[in-house]
């Protein structure tokens, strides 16, 4: 039996950027399948077929399945897709990098392992948040204490500006609707945020776990990114969504992030601060990350062509497999 596709793989070329796609689509209750080079979502009200190559993050509610070839073309395109619990709350995700070239995570590899480039990319993103402020100096005890001082002070503005009443931050796992609207708010927005944070962290050829404020975990560099935009954009539509009322407020959050970060365009700058953060400050530096070659570590921190012996002067000849 002969199932091998005769397509020819993507290249970096036929993929659309992070920067120009959708945030992020929600699904749950149906079936998704693939229909050529789109996924298909077919419930009772009939078949919606999406692009895959316009997807950022694919969020897979309860009740849905998902078959081989459309996990097969999502991954083609490099979509990041995650099974989300009940109400959005807690997902598992995988997706693949638009990118070929390995520059973006070696970069965030050396900021990440020399402990005092660590601490700076750290400091650098407490003034991506709050640029008002002055991190330099500050040891990492120091910045942790300045930001949860600044989140606190954003749940109290944001109370008042919205007259939600607010009894501080409030999360059970795995019981989503124990907490009081706004609390349900704040989660469903925070757990948007890291599914869209993973695809583009993913989508640049980065490392989910390489984290510089978060660390032990697998998504260490993903919470890390969607912090950065918690203050200004998740715990202000927390509130807003949560000062219109209280019914289907999952729901209803996802929705509004959803448009928010569209109207913000929020992945492109998404995109460039994580070039700022790994590349000193500099989202167009040249680094090659478009490049689809292998190449060899030579010394002196020279690379070479790969496919060639280099076992003497006379035996330069091709060994591409």
């Amino acid at each position: 039996m002969t199932t091998v596709s005769q397509r020819a793989a993507l290249t970096p070329r036929q993929l659309t950027r992070t920067s120009e796609r959708l945030s992020f689509i929600y699904l749950e209750r149906c079936t998704v399948h693939r229909d050529a080079n789109a996924i298909t979502a077919q419930d009772a009200e009939g078949t919606t077929h999406i692009p895959s190559a316009t997807i950022g993050t694919l969020l897979l509610g309860p009740g849905t399945r998902i078959t081989h070839q459309a996990m097969s073309v999502l991954g083609e395109t490099g979509a990041a897709v995650c099974w989300v619990g009940e109400r959005g709350v807690r997902y598992y995700a995988s997706g693949r990098a638009l990118s070929r070239s390995s520059a973006l995570m070696e970069a965030q590899a050396r900021q990440w392992a020399n402990p005092r480039n660590r601490l700076a990319v750290a400091r650098a993103m407490y003034q991506l948040r709050f640029p008002d402020d002055d991190p330099s100096g500050l040891t990492r005890q120091q910045l942790l204490g300045a930001e949860g001082r600044r989140v606190k002070d954003c749940y109290r503005a944001q109370a008042v500006r919205t007259g939600v009443p607010w009894q501080g931050r409030r999360y059970i796992p795995g019981n989503f609707a124990a907490a009081d609207a706004v609390n349900q708010a704040i989660t469903a927005a925070a757990q948007c945020m890291y599914g869209i944070a993973h695809a583009v962290v993913t989508s640049l050829g980065c490392s989910p776990a390489l984290g510089f404020v978060h660390s032990g975990h697998e998504l260490s560099f993903v919470l890390d990114i969607a912090d950065l935009y918690k203050t200004e954009i998740g715990i202000p539509l927390a509130f807003d969504t949560a000062a219109e009322g209280e019914e289907d407020i999952g729901s209803r959050t996802r929705r509004a992030l959803r448009d928010r970060i569209n109207e913000t365009s929020l992945l492109n700058r998404c995109v460039d601060d994580i070039k700022c953060l790994l590349l000193s400050g500099t989202p167009d530096s040249p680094t090659d990350i478009d490049r689809d070659v292998v190449t060899l570590q030579s010394d002196g921190g020279h690379e070479v062509a790969s496919g060639v012996n280099y076992d003497g002067p006379d035996d330069y000849e091709d060994i591409s497999w």
